[in-house]
């Protein structure tokens, strides 16, 4: 499905042209969307995430900024494209490169588009979509690219309620989805390359739903850039993996997740993706988690649940810093209960059990509404900050 974004790989992009950038600033708008049917949906698709991630061969290896509005739709967030001007809502996907339309409705070439004659296919675990490919002028939040790879769905599943996606993963994941094609450049490398931006650069601010809320305009996405006003203090930078099976997405090396004074593991490395909802740690981790908190595995939901509120932080330690997660911020809301179709007089967490090798840790948007992400392909490295 599309809370976890999919997963296949691609060679380099090949060296940008040298063109002089033109510095430009817009706000896109993120909206956070509800379209899950059950929480233990939710549970299976990033579980879904992870199994196709391990069923992959992976191969190798300041500046002013455009903003835009994006919407929570709870488990995951659109942002309006503009694909030959007309709008669709796809999801933001780090987990994933390819951007696609046609979920919902027919997603036809336009006046201004043009057919390569190359057909697309991507999994995602929990969903798929195959298609023809062509090239199109796509714009979001006052930036455009000209030429830009569209995959126009002729079949898919796993998705509803959303249009298709729009990829910020590393293009190497790219490589093999379309015919015609090693890899295709995605939207953010294209705006580097033709001289929109002047660094390559994902600034990510999402926000929690707030109430019973499942639909809120609440997120931002800033293209080659970051934006100060959404985070407080100073960004910490983390080098992307460069070795490893996670080191083909926006891989980090994780120093520990802890509960409380109790460290869960230690070593591990993990997947940073905006297209996951919840966040997966490793199966040893897990029952710690469990063991820790007095919780176990909800048999109809799939979330790990409590009779007692757990009191504890919850962290992640990148380098030598931690970033924690109060109980109310890992903790599912009481107020959306009915969305998810949970019981009253339980307690649950967005925490989840990643498996027990290969990639199993994905650290997804329940973590990601609560700091300033940045992924950030000119210098190889992921950043965070507390959210404002």
């Amino acid at each position: 499905m599309y809370f976890v974004a999919s997963l296949v790989l691609a060679a380099a992009v090949s060296a940008s042209p040298i063109v002089e950038r033109q510095a430009k600033t817009a706000v896109l708008p993120l909206t956070s969307i509800n379209n899950a049917k059950s929480a233990k949906s939710v549970v299976n698709a990033g579980q879904a995430r992870i199994n196709k991630i391990n069923n992959v061969q992976h191969v190798g290896a300041q500046p002013d900024a455009s903003s835009g509005s994006i919407t929570n739709e709870d488990v995951t967030y659109v942002a309006p494209f503009s694909i030959g001007g007309k709008t669709w809502q796809l999801i933001v996907d780090t987990g994933s490169s390819n951007t696609w339309c046609g979920a919902q409705s027919a997603c036809e070439k336009t006046s201004t588009g043009k057919s390569t004659g190359g057909s697309v296919q991507v999994s995602y675990g929990s969903g798929s979509f195959s298609g023809n490919e062509y090239t199109d002028t796509v714009s979001f939040g006052g930036l455009t690219v000209s030429k830009q790879s569209i995959g126009a769905a002729t079949s898919s599943q796993g998705f509803q309620g959303v249009d298709g996606i729009a990829g910020f993963g590393p293009v190497d994941l790219t490589q093999g989805t379309v015919s015609n094609a090693n890899t295709v450049p995605t939207f953010l490398d294209n705006l580097y390359s033709q001289g929109s931006i002047s660094t390559e650069v994902l600034g990510v601010y999402f926000k929690p739903e707030s109430g019973s809320d499942s639909d809120d305009t609440n997120g931002e996405l800033t293209l080659g850039g970051t934006d100060a006003s959404k985070y407080s203090g100073s960004l910490t930078y983390f080098p992307k993996l460069t070795s490893g099976s996670a080191s083909a997405y926006w891989g980090l090396a994780i120093a520990s997740f802890t509960y409380g004074s109790t460290t869960l593991t230690s070593n591990a490395q993990g997947i940073i993706d905006t297209g996951t909802t919840l966040i997966y740690i490793p199966t040893s981790a897990y029952n710690k988690f469990l063991s820790a908190t007095g919780g176990s595995t909800d048999s109809n939901s799939g979330l790990a649940s409590f009779s007692t509120k757990p009191t504890s932080n919850f962290g992640i330690k990148f380098g030598s810093t931690t970033y924690t997660l109060t109980p109310a911020q890992y903790l599912v809301p009481q107020a959306q209960y009915s969305n998810f179709g949970l019981s009253s007089g339980k307690y649950y967490a967005w925490i989840n059990d990643g498996g027990s090798s290969g990639v199993n840790t994905i650290v997804g948007q329940k973590f990601l509404e609560n700091y300033y992400s940045v992924f950030d392909t000119t210098n190889s490295r992921i950043g965070f900050a507390t959210r404002t």
